[in-house]
């Protein structure tokens, strides 16, 4: 199925990207960001992560669709 993701902060230095559409055998989240961790070499674990769905918070193992947009929020330091 083609979805898009963006990606933020670590993870977008990582894929040196802000976003893509892609095409991916993953059915949840989870299974996508071992795809994309994989590919990129990202040093963080889901664990350690947000994910949306289309612009709404959602959990890791929630089923994808066709044209969803997620997004993988990483936590973010301030001060």
């Amino acid at each position: 199925m083609k979805i898009k993701v963006k990606y933020f902060a670590m993870l977008r230095a990582s894929a040196g990207k802000s976003e893509e559409e892609l095409e991916t055998t993953a059915s949840t989240p989870s299974e996508l960001f071992g795809e994309l961790k994989e590919r990129y070499n990202f040093k963080i674990d889901h664990h350690h992560l947000k994910v949306a769905i289309n612009e709404s918070y959602a959990p890791f193992d929630q089923s994808l669709c066709e044209s969803d947009t997620v997004v993988f929020i990483p936590p973010v330091a301030g001060g």
